[in-house]
């Protein structure tokens, strides 16, 4: 079998790729090797900009499968039958830390699925607990501020993070979720999965229905102590990926079964509280989760970079039969995550095989721009409409309107009967076992005691006792008890 030859960037052979050319033995290198400035030159240029949050992460190809009817719900093809299998790439991540950041810290994870349809691809972007910590896109550039590497000090400040929670009462849900037990969770197989957001989808009667989506591991959930993964960090800071890799690669599946809530949409504008905020829940008992079918992974990328660092979601991307919400926080993202990859990946990420349709083609008018690979020909018109064989709209929404009203202006979200910051918070300790508690309070508690401003640890605590008397008294002692030692 003959060697493979040694080429480069433009197909020629190089003979020697040990030793630069110089001005003899022993003398200055020359300008003319140009096979060595082309590796140090291509060398200064591999890296690119890594994602603000969700920047550490992971990621495997597998399939989902339907089983049991939605077509009543939703008239989207790749869930039109039981049984049918579309191709997915799942990419799992922490959200705060930087690409070089340990996996098993305490932080949310992100949770983000491509449906390689038949329609397109449909991006869900989502996280490994159902809400977040607050509810209009305006405060998100703040709120990651607040959680990344503080200007002076180069770290993450407890000043920072709890000054900003002190000021979003919204937030004391999610920090619950986030201290609890599931803050950590043990690996990416490990954890359940959520849209987050609300979504709409609509039938093939035209009748539309809000959902929210679940994907509940079936592996169990399984989750760290922050000592269990203080030990863990400090012997293998890529914990979740090497797991992830190891149990594929051995055959070991991880699978998620996906269920929906469905609302008609008509129920929205009466419900007790606002069903868009992404800071709560919808309750089982008001919406039961209807299963839809089972998510497997079973392949790992061949390149990390080429595949999970240049993969690309955009909760944009929908398909036939699934829309978006008047949820804020989604109507943010619907911008915000593509223009971060025309940043990150250039305006033509979506060529690259891992972002690129597979079970159909895209065929459009988008022309030129750095990295294209996909401009025409001669025959191929870049405008539309025309009197040529281009491809033209179909007349056919992806999804049913919204209706609106109103003035327009800077509002606050409508208020519902029952809207409040802190219900679902108090809901969500009281349904916590003692030992469960305990290692909540204890959780904030180790947080908390480090802020140095009296003021914002009294806010702090205050929405933790409108969240629940015994857990705000509970938090404050153990605040207390940890700043007089």
């Amino acid at each position: 079998m003959s060697k493979r030859v040694l080429t480069t960037e433009s197909g020629a052979p190089v003979a020697d790729n040990q030793n630069s050319t110089t001005a003899g033995v022993g003398g200055p290198i020359l300008l003319q090797d140009q096979h060595l400035l082309e590796k140090l030159a291509r060398f200064n240029r591999e890296r690119i900009p890594e994602r603000v949050v969700h920047a550490r992460g992971s990621g495997a190809y597998g399939y989902f499968e339907v089983t049991d009817d939605v077509t009543g719900y939703t008239k989207a093809d790749f869930l039109s039958q039981v049984g049918k299998r579309t191709e997915t790439f799942l990419r799992f991540s922490t959200v705060a830390d930087s690409l070089g950041g340990a996996d098993a810290v305490r932080d949310p994870r992100g949770f983000a699925v491509k449906f390689y349809t038949e329609e397109g691809n449909y991006d869900l972007v989502g996280n490994n607990t159902p809400v977040f910590f607050i509810k209009d896109p305006i405060k998100f550039p703040d709120f990651i501020h607040s959680q990344k590497r503080d200007p002076f000090t180069g770290r993450q400040e407890p000043d920072n993070v709890w000054d900003f929670w002190a000021h979003a009462p919204e937030a004391t849900h999610q920090v619950t979720w986030l201290m609890g037990d599931r803050g950590i969770p043990a690996s990416y197989r490990h954890m359940n999965g959520y849209g987050s957001h609300t979504y709409q989808w609509t039938n093939e009667a035209g009748e539309a229905f809000f959902v929210k989506y679940h994907f509940k591991t079936n592996q169990g959930v399984r989750s760290l102590s922050s000592e269990q993964a203080a030990e863990l960090v400090g012997k293998d800071a890529n914990s979740h990926q090497t797991d992830l890799l190891q149990a594929i690669e051995r055959g070991v599946n991880p699978s998620w079964t996906l269920y929906v809530q469905v609302m008609p949409a008509a129920e929205a504008a009466d419900y007790r509280f606002n069903p868009f905020d992404l800071t709560k829940v919808w309750p089982h008992a008001d919406y039961p989760l209807q299963r839809v079918g089972r998510l497997v992974l079973d392949r790992n990328p061949d390149n990390v970079f080429a595949e999970v660092e240049q993969a690309a979601f955009s909760p944009n991307n929908f398909v036939p039969g699934i829309g978006p919400s008047p949820d804020k926080m989604l109507q943010g993202r619907l911008f915000a995550y593509a223009d971060a990859h025309r940043y990150r990946l250039g305006v033509n990420h979506t060529q690259l095989p891992v972002n690129a349709p597979k079970a159909t083609v895209a065929d459009n008018y988008g022309r030129d721009g750095l990295m294209a690979t996909r401009n025409g020909s001669r025959h191929d018109k870049n405008y539309e409409p025309n009197s040529y064989s281009g491809p033209a709209q179909t007349d056919a929404a992806l999804s049913a309107p919204l209706a609106v009203h109103g003035w327009t202006g800077t509002h606050e979200a409508p208020a519902h009967t029952k809207d409040d910051d802190f219900f679902q918070a108090g809901e969500l300790y009281r349904l916590m076992s003692e030992e469960e508690k305990g290692r909540l309070v204890a959780n904030i508690a180790g947080g908390l005691s480090q802020v140095t401003r009296d003021d914002v640890i009294e806010k702090n605590l205050a929405h933790f006792h409108a969240a629940d008397p015994e857990y705000g008294k509970r938090v404050e002692e153990a605040v207390r008890a940890l700043r007089e030692d």
